[in-house]
């Protein structure tokens, strides 16, 4: 069995569906029992560090499962983390973007001096769905004039099309279902 095959079976093995939440006709992929494990929690950040390590200024992470993933990716690579947060959660000026989730709309916001032009920025969350939240992102990222170097997520629900969303920026997801 390749490596990428083994850990995609070991996130599998760690991640819990939990019907009607947040809303009834979803299922959440919860992978708080990832987080939990420290062997399965540093095999997924070793690998994205594998795959990132010397390429990325910065890691943003969208709240707030993307906040646990990428804190600890950010420290293992060397490099700063930011926060993506539900609009009215950041205390100094910031940028904000609206977008449609699987069960309704919101809006997401960056503080407007998170980075300068140029920085090369992953994107990190938990779970890729409809792709909304993810590809609003990065339309901040690039508009404070970031490079959005890729976009890592540990599911991807590929039904939900949320790759489509992303355009061609890079994307891997660790395990998709």
């Amino acid at each position: 069995m390749l490596v990428t095959e083994s850990l995609a079976s070991l996130v599998a093995s760690r991640l819990r569906d939990i019907p009607d939440f947040p809303e009834r006709g979803v299922v959440f992929k919860d992978f708080t029992p990832l987080l939990a494990d420290h062997d399965a929690l540093a095999a997924v950040v070793e690998d994205v560090v594998a795959r990132f390590r010397g390429d990325v200024d910065v890691v943003v992470g969208i709240e707030a499962r993307g906040f646990m993933i990428g804190a600890a990716t950010a420290y293992a690579l060397g490099v700063g983390f930011v926060p993506v947060r539900k609009a009215g959660k950041l205390p100094a000026a910031t940028e904000s973007a609206n977008y449609a989730l699987e069960y309704g709309h919101a809006t997401i916001e960056i503080h407007s001096d998170a980075f300068t032009s140029g920085t090369r920025v992953l994107v990190m969350d938990d779970v890729l769905a409809t792709g909304g939240t993810a590809a609003a992102t990065c339309d901040l990222v690039e508009r404070l004039g970031g490079v959005v170097a890729g976009v890592d997520v540990v599911v991807e629900i590929a039904a939900l099309g949320g790759r489509e969303a992303l355009g061609a920026r890079p994307l891997h997801a660790l395990l998709q279902v």
